[in-house]
């Protein structure tokens, strides 16, 4: 717990005394998280659940008790935050509110995602499937990564992809969140462009048709 709580005060810059963070969710969420997960392996039936439904009641934050949390996990605000019963989550790792560490549906046994040491998820960014996050990657808000990722990349976009490599850029790229990269509006843009184009070349076959 010592370590969950040292990573709020590294990592939020609203903390400011102990007794402050002891209220929050995030941290309460991973305390009990740590309880139902020892009983889970000690395979006690019902209570590591039941655990875990009354801390998503009071929270807002759902972690199954089979789900495998290093220290140094941090929880920002946290509403909505999901995380799959066989999820791997690595050594100071950061998750903000809405995300998932989901499965597809199609999988059995290992179906939830792997997170590396010092990966940070942000806001309502969807990680899903049996992937592995390698170590030190940020993915931005609102992405939904599918494939696994490397270590030291950032991810952003529908569907993720990588947008920086071991600190060289490989496109645009921000981590601002209201300053993220948007894909489908990329798209628009060059759809615009290649009408644009178009209307261009049908104007000048006109041209040719009344002159000849």
């Amino acid at each position: 717990m010592f370590a969950d709580v040292k990573a709020v005060f590294e990592r939020d810059p609203a903390a400011r005394n102990i007794l402050e963070v002891l209220t929050y969710p995030g941290l309460h969420a991973i305390c009990w998280h740590r309880v139902a997960h020892r009983l889970w392996t000690w395979r006690i039936p019902l209570l590591p659940r039941l655990i875990s439904q009354i801390v998503r009641f009071l929270t807002g934050i759902e972690i199954h008790p089979g789900a495998t949390i290093a220290r140094g996990f941090f929880i920002d605000h946290g509403m909505g935050v999901v995380v799959g019963e066989t999820s791997i989550i690595g050594k100071n790792c950061t998750l903000y509110q809405g995300v998932t560490l989901g499965g597809t549906g199609k999988e059995r046994g290992k179906r939830h995602p792997t997170l590396g040491d010092n990966v940070t998820v942000s806001t309502g960014a969807k990680v899903l499937g049996s992937v592995t996050i390698g170590d030190n990657v940020k993915i931005g808000a609102n992405s939904v990564v599918i494939r696994s990722v490397p270590p030291d990349c950032t991810v952003v976009g529908v569907p993720g992809r990588v947008v920086r490599r071991a600190g060289k850029r490989v496109g645009v790229i921000s981590l601002d969140h209201s300053n993220l990269p948007d894909p489908l509006l990329d798209t628009i843009h060059k759809l615009q462009s290649e009408v644009s184009e178009l209307q261009r070349h049908l104007e000048e076959l006109r041209t040719e048709r009344q002159d000849g």
